[in-house]
C-alpha cells in the first residue's frame, strides 16, 4: 500500500528518508551487529549517538554554552509538574492560558504553590492570543509561563509576553524546530519530541545553568531534579534510547535541508496554500484570527457536523489521515509539520476543492 498523507497532531509524520535510514540500520548499526534497540545506553556506540544528536541540536538552535541540553522522559505532561518542582522558590508563578496544554500545566502548577492566571483567550474558545504586552505579573512571582504554540486551536505566539523581567519558561512542543528561536530569550524552553521530531517517549528541555539547583521542592523525586539529569547527561537511567536515535537522524535532516530559516520558509510556503484556499473557500473556514495563525497547525470547520463528519471520512478514504479536529473542538485539523510534505498539502486542497464543489447545492 502506497503511504498516505497523514496529518496527525502527534504522533506525526517523520521525514522518509530518516525510516529508510533506520529500516536500513534496524539489524545492524554501522557493523556493530546490533540493533539500537539492544545496545546499552552504557555502551560508548551509543555515547556517541546521544552526544551527536545534542552537538546537531545546538548548532540547528544556536543553544548557547550555558544552557544544557535534557532528554527526558514522562511527555512534556510530566514536565508540567517538573517546571513548579525545580523552579518555584517563592512558591508563586504567572501563566498565560492559550489552550488545553497551558491549562493543564496551570493545574498542575497550582498542586507545588500559587498559580496565577495573568492572561488567556479562553473567551472566544482560543481563538487568539491575548496581548501581552502590559501583564499584570505579580513581583515576586518565579516565572512566566506559555504554551508557545497551541496544537489543539492553532494559534502561535508571534511576539513573546513582556514578561517584566521574569523568567520565561516555553513549552514548544507542536513548533520545535519549524523555525529559527532565540534560546537566550528564555530561561526555560522544551517540548515533547512525537510532534515535529521524533517517535513520542522523549521530551527535550533546554534550561539555562543557574536554574538547575539542588534548591528543589521538597518531596521532589530523584528522577524529576533537572540537576540529577544534568549531571548523568541524559544517562541517569536509562533513556528511550532508539527515540532519542531517531531524533539525531531527524536533525541530521533538518541541517540538510537547509537549518531552521530554511524550515521556516518551507512551513510559510505550505501553510499559505492551506490559508489562502481557507479564506477564498465558501464551505471551509479557519477558526484562527489571522495574525496568530500557526504555521504547524491548522484547524476549519465547514459550520455543519454532519459535512465535517463526511469529510473527513471522505478525505481518509483518498488518503488523507488524521483530520478530525480534536475532541474539544470538533471540526477539522491538518497538522502539516517539517515532515509534512508541500504536495500533500497541495493535494489536500485540491481534495477540498472538489469535495466543495460535489456539496454545494
Amino acid at each position: 500500500m502506497a503511504r498516505v498523507y497523514n496529518f496527525s497532531a502527534g504522533p506525526a509524520v517523520l521525514p522518509e528518508e530518516v525510516l529508510r535510514e533506520a529500516a536500513d540500520e534496524m539489524m545492524d548499526y554501522k557493523g556493530s551487529g546490533q540493533s539500537v534497540m539492544e545496545m546499552s545506553h552504557r555502551s560508548k556506540v551509543y555515547d556517541n549517538i546521544i552526544k551527536e544528536a545534542e552537538a546537531d541540536l545546538r548548532e540547528l538552535m544556536n543553544i548557547p554554552d550555558n544552557y544544557k541540553v535534557l532528554f527526558l522522559q514522562g511527555g512534556a505532561s510530566q514536565f508540567f509538574a517538573e517546571v513548579p518542582m525545580n523552579l518555584m522558590k517563592n512558591k508563586k508563578a504567572a501563566y498565560i492560558l492559550t489552550g488545553q496544554w497551558a491549562k493543564k500545566a496551570f493545574q498542575e502548577a497550582k498542586l507545588y504553590g500559587e498559580a496565577v492566571e495573568v492572561a488567556s483567550s479562553a473567551d472566544k474558545t482560543f481563538s487568539y492570543i491575548p496581548d501581552c504586552s502590559d501583564l499584570d505579573i505579580p513581583e515576586d512571582a518565579d516565572y512566566v509561563y506559555i504554551c508557545e504554540n497551541n496544537t489543539i486551536y492553532g494559534t502561535k505566539f508571534k511576539t513573546l509576553p513582556n514578561t517584566k523581567g521574569h523568567l520565561l519558561v516555553s513549552d514548544i512542543s507542536s513548533c520545535f524546530l519549524s523555525e529559527p528561536v532565540d534560546v537566550t530569550k528564555y530561561g526555560v524552553v522544551y517540548g515533547g519530541v512525537q510532534k515535529n521530531i521524533g517517535p513520542a517517549g522523549v521530551v527535550i528541555a533546554i534550561i539555562r545553568e543557574d536554574l538547575i539547583t539542588d534548591d528543589v521542592l521538597p518531596g521532589t523525586p530523584t528522577m524529576l531534579k533537572w540537576k540529577t539529569q544534568a549531571d548523568a547527561d541524559s544517562l541517569y537511567n536509562t533513556p528511550p534510547c532508539y527515540n532519542i536515535y531517531i531524533c539525531g537522524k531527524v536533525f541530521k535532516w533538518i541541517k540538510k535541508m537547509g537549518g531552521l530559516t530554511a524550515m521556516k520558509a518551507h512551513n510559510e510556503k505550505k501553510a499559505k496554500i492551506l490559508y489562502d484556499f481557507l479564506d477564498e473557500s465558501k464551505m471551509f473556514k479557519g477558526t484562527v484570527v489571522k495574525e496568530d495563525r500557526s504555521l504547524m497547525n491548522v484547524p476549519f470547520v465547514t459550520g455543519d457536523a454532519d459535512l465535517d463528519a463526511k469529510f473527513v471520512k471522505e478525505a481518509t478514504e483518498a488518503g488523507f489521515v488524521n483530520l478530525k479536529g480534536h475532541r474539544t473542538v470538533g471540526g477539522m485539523r491538518a497538522s502539516i509539520y517539517n515532515a509534512m510534505p508541500i504536495e500533500g498539502v497541495e493535494k489536500l486542497v485540491e481534495f477540498m476543492r472538489n469535495f466543495e464543489k460535489e456539496n454545494t447545492k
